[in-house]
């Protein structure tokens, strides 16, 4: 037994941080038990055996490469209590701390969470997207301080009462050697099995082992590898792999999906039309606001009865969506009348710019986030621009990161006041874009009335067992954007334009509240994440059904009379970047959707629920053709957004 007594702390490590790290990744993705949320069930003999035999292994390297390290760092000192002190704290204490810090990142948003996803949420820029997820970076520095004195404590207690000399364990670097030669050939198994592979991608030692390998088995250097979720078919050819752009009637499947492309074409980006009808156009856009925001009830009250009326008595569509999960994006896609328009494409507010109108810009957020106004056009068309950066003193929270700016819609409402205020300056065309930020996480803010019975939910109680009172938030801040627009319209008649006025109200995106396992957007492409309300307040306008953001800019245009062309057939949305998404899918007319998941190569039907890998459906089947089409018109989409 006296030989073993060495070999403690790296047991102990071991034990340790695998138990925390499995409690917390089944309590985020619930790999084993399923349930709620759960994505992925590590649930079959074979998946379980694969798993284990790979998650072990590289989580016994991590360990003793720790070890070997911290050994190492300590030279003439490894066999004293201070090299032991500093293992277990910083192989414990400090894997313990980043594993915590990682999943409070991960609280507020879903499985999707990665790279592409994070610099999203940042418009496009990594450090505005650090520094978006990082909001609660005192709370961190803070921790790490304690940490630190309890360190320096336990150095002065174990330097007192502990031996001169303890004995460590003879761990050799080649021990790692042969511990870690079986790995590569464990995980390129399991990652032919998806639920194995996704279970694997969770945990830190795993998931570093297939990126080192993936990295390592990229031989061609085109990104993709024997390892990675979506396999390179042709390792040694940089021209193929699974998100290269597919050129069109070469007799070649470079993407490996739906065979050989065939370009049908595409919507010409026209110029701005000259506008017959030159009414007033103010343009509401929601942050967040879910379709079935318009006619619900709470606690038997309606929640929304200004726009419930304004849709009674305009046009009104519940078949809206956004083409992907972020504002910046789909706000692109709304003025450029494009999945992914360019800067100093044609736009709506360079439309009405060359037609005469008076601009205004009225926004709760930062409208350069993102690249938005510069894509638009917004500061170059505009007569008034105000923003949650004009007014930055004005913001509703402390924290200034440009991701993160948000006023309240009552002073969005003043700034128009200001500026537009004066029924003389109406006797010019008149085209004002206002942004309202209600509903934005963590959907209250201070100052918000409560509309709704009840206290908002802090930002600190913002989990799944609390979802009911993370809705019921939510949907106060909605009854407040329905107060802000009834405040707009009161406005507007006082003005005498209401009558030659057309407005618009619809949103960016979605919000998933918990109730499909998510809470956010830009996670996963359903009902909940990306339709939005269409409303107009002029009675019987042709709306195609269904419509997307990219959609509008013809939708207004030819409600005024121009000629402009309209778009038919199903909507294209994907999560995350347009070049390598997470998934891709079309929403059909009747509220259906088609999705593809690319990690996984599964095919999702929402009328069945049904979700089967792409390489399993039936050659010729109904099923076949709408993967099919999901799969062209992605790769139509990428060759109309090349540069």
């Amino acid at each position: 037994m006296s030989r073993l007594k060495p070999w403690w702390p790296l047991a102990l490590a071991f034990v340790v941080t695998l138990a925390l790290e499995l409690a917390l990744v089944e309590r985020k993705y619930g790999i084993f038990a399923g349930g709620f949320g759960a994505s992925h069930v590590v649930d079959r003999p074979l998946e379980a055996g694969l798993f284990l035999l790979a998650l072990l292994p590289a989580h016994a390297l991590l360990i003793g490469l720790l070890y070997l390290v911290i050994r190492a760092l300590h030279r003439r000192r490894r066999d004293s209590p201070v090299f032991l002190l500093n293992f277990l704290f910083f192989a414990v204490g400090g894997f313990a701390a980043a594993l915590i810090a990682k999943f409070e990142a991960l609280s507020y948003f879903s499985d999707a969470l990665g790279f592409e996803l994070i610099k999203s949420l940042g418009g496009g820029s990594l450090a505005q997207a650090a520094l978006y997820v990082a909001s609660e970076g005192a709370l961190m520095l803070a921790g790490a301080a304690g940490a630190a004195l309890a360190w320096w404590l336990a150095l002065r207690l174990g330097r007192r009462w502990l031996p001169e000399t303890v004995p460590t364990a003879a761990l050799k670097w080649r021990h790692l050697l042969w511990l870690g030669l079986p790995l590569p050939l464990v995980l390129y198994a399991a990652g032919g099995e998806p639920d194995s592979r996704y279970g694997l991608a969770r945990f830190t030692a795993p998931g570093f082992a297939q990126q080192g390998l993936s990295r390592a088995s990229d031989f061609d250097r085109d990104g993709y590898s024997w390892f990675t979720p979506q396999r390179d078919l042709a390792p040694f050819d940089a021209a193929r792999h699974p998100f290269v752009l597919d050129v069109p009637g070469n007799g070649v499947d470079e993407d490996g999906y739906g065979g050989d492309f065939r370009f049908t074409g595409g919507p010409a980006r026209f110029s701005a039309p000259v506008i017959p009808d030159r009414k007033h156009i103010v343009l509401v856009v929601l942050e967040s606001a879910r379709a079935d925001s318009i006619g619900k009830r709470v606690d038997g009250r309606e929640l929304t009865p200004v726009m419930n009326a304004l849709a009674r008595g305009g046009s009104f569509s519940r078949e809206a969506y956004s083409h992907v999960g972020f504002t910046t994006e789909s706000l692109k896609s709304l003025f450029g009348g494009a999945l992914a328009p360019r800067r100093g494409d044609p736009s709506l507010f360079r439309d009405f710019k060359a037609n005469g109108y008076r601009i205004g810009v009225f926004s709760g957020q930062a409208e350069r986030f993102g690249g938005i106004a510069e894509t638009a056009g917004m500061h170059e068309t505009a007569d008034a621009f105000v923003d949650a950066e004009t007014l930055k003193s004005e913001r509703a929270f402390s924290f200034a990161a440009t991701a993160s700016l948000l006023l309240d819609g009552k002073k969005v409402l003043r700034a128009f006041d200001g500026a537009f205020g004066s029924a003389e300056g109406w006797r010019r065309p008149t085209f004002a874009y206002f942004n309202f930020q209600e509903a934005h996480f963590p959907y209250a803010h201070p100052g918000m009335p409560r509309i709704l019975p009840g206290k908002p939910i802090p930002r600190g109680e913002i989990r799944q067992a609390n979802r009911e009172w993370v809705a019921r938030t939510y949907w106060n801040a909605i009854a407040y954007d329905d107060w802000l627009v009834g405040r707009l319209v009161e406005r507007l008649k006082r003005l005498g334009v209401w009558e030659d006025t057309l407005l618009i109200i619809t949103a960016d995106h979605g919000e998933s509240l918990f109730d499909d396992a998510f809470l956010g957007h830009g996670h996963v492409i359903n009902r909940q994440q990306t339709q939005i309300p269409l409303i107009l307040s002029k009675p019987g306008l042709n709306i195609p059904r269904p419509i997307g953001l990219a959609d509008y800019r013809s939708l207004i245009l030819r409600a005024l009379g121009a000629k402009a062309p309209e778009r038919l057939g199903p909507v294209f949305q994907h999560v995350s970047g347009l070049g390598a998404p997470a998934s891709i899918g079309l929403a059909a007319a009747g509220e259906r959707w088609t999705t593809f998941q690319l990690e996984t190569e599964e095919v999702g039907f929402s009328e069945s629920g049904r979700r089967v890998r792409y390489s399993e459906l039936k050659p010729g089947s109904s099923e076949k053709a709408r993967a099919d089409a999901v799969i062209d018109e992605w790769n139509r989409q990428r060759w109309l957004a090349r540069p």
